[in-house]
């Protein structure tokens, strides 16, 4: 297979692994990261002293808002895919620091969009969030659910992204894929991520915040189960159908190439019991802070993913024992720590 794929935010959690995924599959991979300071910048040369091994992967370090070079690039490669996982994330550092998600996630992808445009593509994939359902109520999360309702900028960058893909699928024929993923978790993940900073936390006796006193809900998504879902999704361009009608057909799809699905476990789990499953793991007990709601936060996501598994046969199965022993089993390894 010669078919060559950007994979933008190649040095990020997602990035690494669904990289390391397509390298295998003998893909030849353009991957590019800012190779920003957001999290500690030693997990992500980690993860690019990894892939620079594969012979058939290039990276390049470039900011999704440097336009000139990301038009250099698809001019130099004309790519057949790009999966865009690029943009700033976190939740309540958007709170903090909105700019900077105006930046990645919003004009970063605007370039995406239009490379694509002057130099066409098979099929763009790219990163949404579960954090478009905000505040819904109605659960499990459907892309049949109205999701106009964001609690953070971060959530509203992440439907622009969507709508903005739409436009371009519409007006240029690019056939567009977005991936609401679920809290995705597992080795070499994001130091800014609960689990994360929980097991740092535990093991050093500081007390863990535990927000909305544990009564909270996360779909939480082993990283192996997400990257397999992008990487069977790729060949699945989607399709206009000219016959499209918003009242009776499904709204995750168009009368444009344009499709979204939730990739998530489709199975809850109470915070309580995810960190009694890492205390297990880790073999220590959590010094428990309990705290109320954050600003932005919201109190359960539960995806349903039966689009998913009708279209690639496939969805998220892995229990958190399951996951959570292999990020342990990393981290263990990885800081030199025992556990």
């Amino acid at each position: 297979m010669n078919n060559k794929i950007l994979v933008t935010g190649a040095s990020g959690f997602i990035g690494y692994h669904l990289c390391k995924l397509l390298l295998k599959k003998n893909y030849e991979v353009v991957g590019i990261d800012s190779m920003n300071e957001y999290y500690d910048i030693s997990l992500k040369e980690g993860r690019l002293e990894i892939l620079q091994k594969y012979d058939s992967y290039t990276f390049y370090k470039m900011d999704l808002k440097d336009k000139e070079s990301i038009d250099n690039l698809f001019e130099k490669y004309r790519f057949d895919y790009v999966i865009n996982l690029a943009a700033q994330a976190g939740v309540r550092y958007s709170i903090e620091n909105p700019y900077a998600y105006v930046d990645s996630n919003l004009i970063g992808f605007m370039n995406i969009l239009e490379a694509c445009r002057n130099y066409p593509v098979k099929h763009l994939l790219y990163a949404s969030s579960s954090s478009v359902y905000g505040g819904n109520k109605v659960a499990p999360f459907s892309t049949e659910h109205q999701v106009d309702h964001p609690v953070s900028l971060y959530a509203a960058t992440k439907k622009s992204n969507e709508l903005m893909a739409h436009t371009y699928s519409h007006l240029y024929k690019i056939p567009t894929t977005g991936l609401r993923f679920f809290t995705v978790y597992g080795p070499w993940g994001r130091p800014d991520m609960a689990y994360f900073s929980f097991t740092e936390n535990i093991l050093n006796d500081k007390p863990i915040k535990v927000f909305n006193h544990g009564k909270m809900e996360r779909d939480f998504t082993y990283i192996d189960d997400i990257v397999e879902g992008i990487y069977k999704l790729l060949p699945l361009a989607p399709k206009s159908n000219q016959d499209w009608d918003e009242t009776i057909d499904k709204q995750s799809e168009s009368f444009a190439p344009y499709k979204v699905y939730n990739i998530g476990n489709n199975q809850p789990v109470q915070l309580e019991k995810f960190i009694s499953v890492l205390e297990d793991k880790i073999g220590k007990k959590a010094i428990k802070n309990y705290m109320e709601m954050q600003p932005g936060d919201v109190v359960r996501t539960y995806a349903d993913t039966s689009d998913l598994e009708k279209a690639i046969g496939f969805k998220p199965s892995t229990s958190i024992e399951e996951g959570l022993e292999k990020f342990a089993t990393w981290y263990k390894e990885f800081y030199n720590v025992e556990i």
